[in-house]
């Protein structure tokens, strides 16, 4: 696994971005596993020499199957105006990759759906009628690229949903690769799914200069291919700030 030193893509006094992997957990759960967390805070222990525990906010989670960009805030003060960015649809742009089995009916689009969460199954339902207790979920999509079995889309998510564009693809009849709790016919070898938090671009939380962030997507056969095609993609452990 690439050492989490090899995989900061932005650092600074108050924030800190992090090339998340498949399986990793970003805060604690209930399984106990070491999270990605706790990595970045011995990260940064050594690094400032630090004596004691080190602060590190959580503002947002992506889920532990799938990749790419988590940020992490230094600062309370980060904290409390990256959860403000956050609970703003508009706050922070986010651009997802997923690697699906179908290709949607139209090249690329805006998709609404409504959203229903099961806390039981932990999974999300997706359905084009509103239903007691769910939330509206947004995203628009393009068809990137394409190889013999699979297809490339980018996504842009317009609202944060649990779930959400696992649900929403699911719904379309496209299925992440490896997503088998959401109709993915295999799973992958590692655990992981092919959908990997690609781009974010904010205002930062206290230099209030605009942050612009691309994650390369993991190592593997699939992603190298739709990765080769992007002059911008470098394979993890060659990130770049």
């Amino acid at each position: 696994m690439p050492d989490v030193r090899d995989r900061v893509l932005y650092e600074d006094n108050h924030v800190i971005i992090i090339n998340k992997l498949p399986g990793e957990l970003v805060q604690g759960d209930q399984s106990g596993d070491q999270t990605l967390a706790d990595e970045v805070r011995e990260y940064l222990r050594v690094k400032y020499n630090k004596p004691g525990n080190v602060y590190l906010g959580i503002p947002h989670r992506i889920d532990r199957p799938s990749s790419g960009i988590v940020i992490y805030a230094r600062t309370e003060k980060a904290l409390v105006r990256l959860n403000a960015l956050f609970r703003d649809d508009d706050g922070i742009r986010k651009t997802y990759w997923a690697v699906v089995d179908r290709v949607p009916d139209q090249d690329e689009g805006l998709i609404v759906h409504y959203v229903t969460r099961d806390a039981t199954k932990n999974k999300t339902t997706a359905t084009k009628q509103a239903r007691n207790g769910s939330q509206e979920a947004r995203m628009s999509y393009r068809l990137v690229a394409a190889s013999k079995s699979f297809f490339l889309l980018e996504i842009e998510l317009l609202t944060g949903r649990h779930h959400q564009i696992r649900a929403q693809l699911a719904a379309m009849g496209s299925h992440i690769k490896g997503d088998l709790k959401y109709g993915a016919a295999r799973s992958n070898e590692d655990g992981g799914i092919h959908l990997h938090a690609r781009t974010v671009s904010f205002m930062h939380p206290v230099k209030e200069k605009r942050v612009t962030v691309t994650a390369p997507p993991p190592a593997d056969a699939v992603w190298d291919y739709f990765a080769s095609l992007s002059t911008e993609a470098k394979p993890v452990g060659g990130a770049t700030r």
